[in-house]
C-alpha cells in the first residue's frame, strides 16, 4: 500500500442496516445465487471507493470479506480519496507511478478511456445495467451493479399537513414554487441545500428534467454549439426561478457553508421540508428509522409530467490499464456486478435499481420504486451526453454565486465563456 491507503482490517465490521436487511427476490440469471469462486490467482488489490454516508468503511469491509473467503489469496484493500474525488485521487496514483487496480466512481471521456482497460470482450458486461450509455467509440470500459435515478422530491410529511399541501398535486414548477411559499408561512425551511457539489447537483435535477426531457440531446447540440446556455429558454427560465426562490427565502444562504452530509441531517431532523435528491437518500433515512416521516414525487416540469428520470450507473467500476492484476481485477468487477448477493447488497446499500432484482424496503424505497415504475424513460448524461470535465465544479460555483448578487443571465453567460474555453 505505500502508506496512500487503508488496510480494511482497520475499519469497523458492522455491514449498515440497509444492507443486512436485504431479501433477495427475483432476481435474473447473471451471476449464481451465491458468492462465485473465481480463477483468479494469488493477488493483492487495491480499490479506490466512495465513502458515503451509507457507503462506509464498514460496508466495504463486509462486501469484500465475502469475496476474500471465496477467493484464497485473493486480498483487498480500500484506498480512501479523502477530500478529492475519485479521479483525482487516480490521477494522483498514477503520476506517483502506483496504479490502483480498480476504481469505483469515475466515468470515462474520450479523452481518459486510455487509463482504464476495454472490458468489451468480456460476455457477461453486455448484461449489466446502462452499459451501453457510457460506451466510448463502441467500447466497454465501464459497468455498474446497478441504476440510481435522482429526478426526486423528498417531503416531510408533517411538514406538508401543517401547510395544507398535498404531494400528488404537485406537478409543475409552478405548483413547486407555490408550495414552498406555503412552508415558509408554515415556519418551515422549504428546501434544503447545502454547499460542496449539492448545489449544482440540485439544480442540475430540476433544470433538467425539463430540458432534457425535451432536448434528449441537449449537451451534445451544446458540444456542437447549436445551443448556449444563455440562448436556451428552458435553461434561463430554471436559472430565473431558482433565483427567485433565493431571494423570497426559499433557500436559506446560510445553508451553503453546510457539507452534504449536515444538509441531510438537517432534513432528516425535520429542520427543512423538502429535499431535492437522488434515490440514495432512501437508506440514509431507513437507517435512522424515520423513512415513514417522508413521502417522495418526481420532479416537476415546465413540461410533460411525470418526467422522465435523470439516472446514471450506481456502483460503477474501471479497471486501471496500469494495474499489474489485470485478471484478478477482472474477476473482481464481475463479481460485484452480475452476482446475486453482491449486486443486491450494493442496490440496497445505496437505494438503487436494476431489473430482476429486488430487496426489502421501506415505504419511502417503494414510493420511489412506483415512480420508476411510472416514469417514461431515463436520461443519462454519458458518452456523447456527458458534460466537459470541470463542468459540474464550474455549475456548482455559479450556481452558488445566485446567493451572492450575481444574475441568471450573468450565470448563464460564465458557463458559456467557461464551456468555450475548455472546449477549444
Amino acid at each position: 500500500m505505500k502508506g496512500k491507503g487503508i488496510w480494511r482490517r482497520v475499519g469497523a465490521v458492522a455491514v449498515i442496516a440497509g444492507a443486512a436487511s436485504m431479501v433477495l427476490a427475483g432476481c435474473s440469471g447473471n451471476g449464481s445465487s451465491g458468492t462465485t469462486t473465481t480463477a483468479s490467482a494469488a493477488a493483492h488489490l487495491r480499490v479506490i471507493v466512495n465513502i458515503s454516508p451509507n457507503l462506509t468503511v464498514a460496508y466495504w469491509t463486509k462486501l469484500f470479506d465475502k469475496y476474500e473467503k471465496a477467493n484464497p489469496g485473493v486480498t483487498v484493500a480500500l484506498e480512501r480519496t479523502g477530500t478529492i474525488s475519485a479521479s483525482d485521487k487516480l490521477n494522483q496514483d498514477l503520476a506517483a507511478g502506483d496504479p490502483p487496480d480498480i476504481v469505483q466512481q469515475v466515468t470515462p471521456t474520450a479523452a481518459t478511456a486510455k487509463l482504464f482497460t476495454d472490458l468489451s470482450k468480456q460476455s457477461w458486461t453486455k448484461d449489466t445495467p446502462l452499459v451501453d450509455n457510457y460506451k466510448i467509440d463502441g467500447k466497454t470500459y465501464l459497468v455498474g451493479a446497478g441504476q440510481q435515478v435522482q429526478s426526486l422530491v423528498f417531503y416531510n410529511k408533517a411538514a406538508f399537513k401543517k401547510a395544507g399541501l398535498d404531494a400528488t398535486k404537485i406537478k409543475t414548477v409552478s405548483q413547486f414554487t407555490e408550495a414552498m411559499g406555503k412552508l415558509k408561512d408554515a415556519g418551515y425551511e422549504p428546501l434544503q441545500t447545502a454547499g460542496q457539489w449539492v448545489t449544482g447537483s440540485q439544480f442540475t435535477l430540476f433544470n433538467d428534467s425539463t430540458t432534457m426531457t425535451k432536448t434528449p440531446d441537449w449537451i451534445s447540440q451544446r458540444r456542437a454549439g447549436k445551443v448556449t446556455f444563455a440562448g436556451d429558454k428552458d435553461y434561463m427560465n430554471s436559472l430565473k426561478t431558482y433565483k427567485s426562490w433565493v431571494d423570497k427565502g426559499y433557500l436559506q444562504k446560510s445553508d451553503l457553508g453546510l457539507a452534504y452530509a449536515d444538509g441531510q441531517t438537517n432534513f432528516l431532523e425535520g429542520k427543512s421540508a423538502m429535499y431535492i435528491m437522488g434515490s440514495f437518500f432512501v437508506p440514509a433515512a431507513d437507517q435512522a428509522n424515520v423513512s415513514d416521516k417522508f413521502g417522495v414525487f418526481s420532479m416537476p416540469t415546465t413540461g410533460k409530467y411525470p418526467t422522465k428520470q435523470f439516472s446514471n450507473i450506481a456502483d460503477p467500476y474501471v479497471v486501471v490499464k496500469q494495474s499489474k492484476n489485470q485478471q484478478a481485477a477482472i474477476d473482481l468487477v464481475k463479481w460485484l456486478t452480475t452476482d446475486k448477493t453482491a449486486v443486491a447488497s450494493e442496490l440496497a446499500a445505496d437505494g438503487n435499481f436494476r431489473k430482476g432484482y429486488t430487496y426489502k424496503m421501506s415505504s419511502l424505497g417503494e414510493g420511489v420504486q412506483k415512480i420508476v415504475d411510472a416514469s417514461p424513460g431515463a436520461f443519462v448524461e454519458a458518452a456523447d451526453e456527458q458534460p466537459l470535465p470541470g463542468y459540474s465544479t464550474e455549475l456548482g460555483s455559479q450556481i452558488q454565486s445566485l446567493y451572492s448578487g450575481s444574475t441568471p443571465q450573468q450565470v448563464a453567460q460564465n458557463l458559456d465563456k467557461w464551456w468555450d474555453s475548455q472546449a477549444q
